[in-house]
Parts: structure tokens; sequence; C-alpha cells
């Protein structure tokens, strides 16, 4: 996510409670400033404040009431005790890869014949696709699972029934109405599913089938080995950190910084420059492992990634690392082309300061990026966005196209209006995929012109949780990790810093801004992506607001705030607010 800063200048600050603080502070082990987050979170009570804290597996909500799972695990069981050909169908984003991975690698080690596979973006496209079926039945399996698919795939899993092949769905997707012809259904969007955990994505579904498998064996075998795995599919797929995720992710996350990792993510890690031994942030995962995990899949074959996932030889790990650096390479590059190619379209056809949503079109834009291109116009345009890749099929010119939404503007409800336009379109309210014509691109543009004329992005005032200084100090980085995983439903918390000395100001790098301050006393470095062109109008002091961060360049245990708003002295005062605290209900 980009930082915006608000338009009018000004942020706002919470009203702290230091007595309040620092009891919370004594009571669950976190500095004060930590203990004051905990208390805009609601969590007010020391007990649910340190299991917030702790969140141990050991809380995890009993799956027994899950809708099916107990014929799933008995079946696949049943697979493994005859050691039968088992066929794992994974979606090709990192949800879909991690989850296939864990039943690959456990149904393996049980005694299954496995053969494990991923959806291709270019042949088959998203899900349980024909061609999917094709390559899963090629094997003869007696038993196929699909992971992070399958709910609304009723034709092709009623195909697999009548060929006599056994078809297990472990899925978190919406559910249709029409009841689905697979042996078990694992989703706990169910109507009928008692589970009470309904946030949780494919990866943690995939670690309770194999837990459940597990004791219908009666075997011994440590799951928690795929926690790693349940972190980065979670953090990925932008799932609630809350509940039972939060405690799945916050020990994968420990496991992901261990130096015993698998070799795989070992070597992943590397490629990203994050030291082994280190606890990962979910922040890393989100823009720093799941970035690298998604380029194959984006443009071409991400059979690479589930390889990665699985392997075992830490040389074999570092050369499929090195091939995924390398088409991450390629990404960036292909999705730099397309964006500055698609942001400079825009000026042409709608101007600097566009009025409407705006749609751009070109032949050799990569459709795998065109998602992330759309993202980069909504950021410099702040208008809805659609984005085109033009390739000839057939004889004739055909679009397959993205769209991202600023906040508060139903992308989906806008494409609707214009669906005459397309041969294909489906999403939701944040992100739509398309299919269309490139003759009828022209009648798209004025139709979503229409459609999304008067579209403003929501513009909330920034809020502090925190001022540093006096009695709320800077967060240690073991404050920071207890507060882990932050994210989804679990924002990082804001900190800021007022009227504070500027020690020193550079730019580094592609244009980005590296301060040191004097915050009570002690320096602080701050830094702000893309934020260079702020050094000229800096004075002597400046106010500040951001999310504090382990510094990894600096090393050993320094923190570093990452600039959200930079105000000098010349804007409004900061706002004291007083928001309502979430419910117990938000936050665990």
């Amino acid at each position: 996510m980009s930082w915006r800063p608000h338009s009018s200048g000004e942020f706002g600050i919470r009203e702290c409670d230091l007595a309040a603080a620092r009891e919370l502070s004594s009571e669950c082990g976190v500095g004060v400033s930590a203990a004051q987050v905990l208390l805009h979170r609601g969590l007010t009570d020391p007990n649910e404040a340190r299991e917030h804290v702790e969140a141990r597996l050991a809380g995890m909500s009993s799956p027994n009431a899950m809708a099916d799972r107990e014929a799933a695990c008995e079946r696949i069981a049943r697979a493994c005790r005859k050691g039968e050909r088992v066929s794992i169908f994974g979606d090709y984003d990192v949800d879909g890869t991690t989850s296939a991975a864990i039943l690959a690698d456990v149904l393996s080690m049980l005694g299954a014949e496995v053969s494990a596979f991923v959806a291709n973006r270019f042949q088959g496209g998203y899900g349980f696709s024909e061609q999917a079926l094709d390559r899963c039945l090629a094997v003869k399996p007696g038993l196929i699972v699909t992971c992070d698919c399958g709910s609304s795939d009723h034709p092709r899993i009623a195909r697999a029934r009548a060929a006599g092949v056994d078809v297990i769905v472990v899925d978190h997707h919406l559910v249709p109405d029409e009841p689905l012809p697979a042996l078990a259904f694992l989703n706990p969007h169910r109507p009928d599913c008692g589970f009470a955990y309904k946030g949780m994505c494919s990866a943690g579904l995939a670690l309770s089938v194999a837990a459940g498998v597990r004791g219908a064996l009666g075997v011994k075998l440590d799951v928690r080995q795929w926690l790693d795995l349940v972190a980065l599919g979670t953090v990925a797929d932008i799932a609630p950190l809350t509940g039972d995720n939060r405690r799945l992710t916050r020990a994968g996350l420990q496991l992901l910084g261990s130096p015993n990792v698998r070799p795989g993510i070992a070597a992943l890690r590397d490629a990203a420059w994050l030291k082994p031994g280190i606890p990962l942030s979910a922040r890393e995962i989100a823009f720093r492992i799941a970035p690298r995990l998604n380029a194959p899949g984006r443009l071409g074959d991400p059979t690479i990634v589930l390889e990665l996932l699985r392997e075992r030889d830490r040389g074999r790990a570092r050369e499929l690392a090195a091939k995924i650096e390398h088409i991450n390479a390629e990404r960036k590059e292909v999705e730099r082309h397309a964006t500055e190619e698609a942001m400079a379209q825009v000026e042409a056809i709608y101007g600097a300061r566009p009025e409407t949503g705006v749609v751009v079109a070109g032949e050799g834009w990569h459709r795998g990026v065109v998602g992330i291109t759309a993202a980069r116009l909504v950021d410099r345009f702040q208008v809805p966005a659609v984005v085109i890749g033009l390739d000839e099929e057939g004889g004739a010119m055909l679009g397959h196209g993205s769209g991202r939404t600023i906040e508060g503007f139903d992308l989906h409800a806008a494409l609707s209006r214009c669906e005459d336009t397309m041969k294909r379109f489906g999403g939701h309210a944040a992100a739509c995929g398309m299919t269309i014509e490139a003759r009828r691109i022209e009648e798209l543009r004025a139709s979503f012109a229409d459609s999304t004329r008067g579209a403003e992005p929501l513009e909330p005032m920034p809020i502090a949780d925190v001022v540093l200084g006096g009695d709320f100090p800077v967060p240690s980085v073991d404050d920071l990790m207890k507060l882990e995983p932050l994210g989804e439903q679990n924002p990082d918390p804001l900190f800021a810093a007022i009227d504070v000395e500027v020690l020193d100001g550079r730019v580094v790098g592609q244009g980005h801004l590296k301060l040191s301050l004097m915050v009570d006393g002690s320096p602080l470095s701050a830094f702000g992506w893309d934020r260079g062109d702020d050094l000229q109008r800096l004075g002597p002091t400046v106010s500040v607001l951001g999310r504090i961060r382990r510094d990894r360049f600096a090393g050993g245990g320094r923190v570093e705030l990452e600039l959200a708003h930079l105000a000098d002295l010349l804007v409004d005062e900061p706002v004291l607010v007083r928001p309502a605290a979430p419910s117990r209900e938000q936050t665990l």
C-alpha cells in the first residue's frame, strides 16, 4: 500500500491514557507505546490483551464443526493407506500454490501417490478449468483435491465424478446456491458450515485437512512444519489477520525467519535480502516475498513456485529461486513499460487531471501485469482505472483487461453498467477483470466515463495512535513483533513526532527521502518512499506521521519511521480526536 498525505495538511491524534497504558504495559510485557496501541484496539482487559499479544496455537477454533471435514479426511486417509494416486490442483496465486504444496507434501509423506498441479493464467485461466481437469485426469487418479478453487466449478466436478474419480474441494471463495457435486466440500462460507472462524484462507484449511488426515491414520506427524506456507498464503491473499489467522500467521512468521526454514523459502528470503534468524513481518511477506511468488504466474507457468515450495535439496532450491528472481525482474520491466505507456495514454486522452474513470489499451501489454498497472494509475490519478492488453487471437484483436478503483467506489457496479460492451467481465467492488473486442474499447471508454463521473476517493484524515516523546517512547523491535502480524483488519499503528529537529536530510536511491530526526533527545531515522521532492521544503523542524518498522538496513535492534505524512510548521496543528474504540470482535 502506498501512503498518501491528507490534502488538508492535517493529521489527527488519538486521545491517550497514560495510566491505563502503563498498567497494561506491566501486565502484558510490552512497552507503554505498544500498550497504548492495544488500548486503541479495544484490548483494555489484561487477559484479552495478553492473549492477543501471545496468540498461541492452543487457542485455535475447534475444526470438528467444519462441514465435510471428517468425510474428506477419511477419504484421503483411505487413499494414503492404499497408496492411491491423488491429483492435487491449486490456483496460480500464493494461496493456491501454498495450499497445494501443503497437501502434496503431507499426503506424499503419509503414503499416497501424489501428482500436484497449479492453474495457468494463459492455459485455462483461473480455477478448476476444463484444461485443469484434463491435466488431473491424465495421471489416472482415484481422487482429486482442489485447493483455493472449485466452489463454482460444478461442470468439471460432475465430469470427474462421471469418470469415476472422487473430488474434494478445499476453498474459501463465495459459495453458489447450487449444491456442489463433490464428495466433500470444505469452505467456511457454506451456510451449513459450523466452523466458528470464517476468515481462513485455503492454506489454513489445507493445514486443517492435513491434521485431520494424520488423526484418521493415527500416525505422528508434526504439521507445524508447514506453518510458514500458511503464513505466506494468508498474508498474500489479504485474509483478515484476526482470530485463527492471527495465531497461524504469527507462528508462521517465526518459522519464516528461522535458519531452519524449508530450503525454497530460505533461498527466496536470501534473494529478497532478508537475513535469516530475524522474524519476518507480515508487511515483508506482502511486499518482498509474495510478489516473487506471484511473478511466474503473471508471466507464464507458476509450476516452478510449487516446485520451490516443496524442494528439499538446498542446491536445487537456490537454482529455482534464481529462476524466479529472474522472472520477477522481467515482471518488473514488463510492468514498468506498460505503466509508462498507460500513464502517457491517460494524459493524452483525459489530461493530467481526469474527471472520470479512465480506460487505456495497448498492444504488447502483458495480461499478467495489467492489474498492477491499473493500480498504479489509480494511485497516480485518483480515479477508477481499466487497463487492457491487446493480442491477436483467431484473426481478431482481443483485449484482456483488469480494473482497480479508488477507496469507497464500487468498480463492479460501475462496470456492470457497461456490460454490453464486453464479451465477459467479473470481479468485485475493488477489482474486476474483463475480455473485450478491440473494436469496442471506445464504447467502453465512453460508457465507463459516464458511470464513473463524479467519483472521488474517500480521504479520511490520518490519525496517530501515539505521539512519540516524553512518557511514550519509540517502540522497540520486540514491541513491534509482539503487535505482529499487522495487516488486513489489524492495521499498522501510526506514530507521530511533533515539531522535532531535523538533524540531516538527503535523497537516496531513486528519489527516496532519508531523514535523521531528534525525538526527545534521541535520534530517529525516517524514510519516505518516492518523497525526495519534499526535501527542498523542509525547515529546521518538522512534524511527521508514519509506521515504525525494524531498520533492516542498519541492522541490530534499530527502528525506523516509514513516513506516511510529513508537514512543515506552516500547516495547522494536528487535531485531537476521540474515535470510538473498535469492538473486541474487530480486533481478535
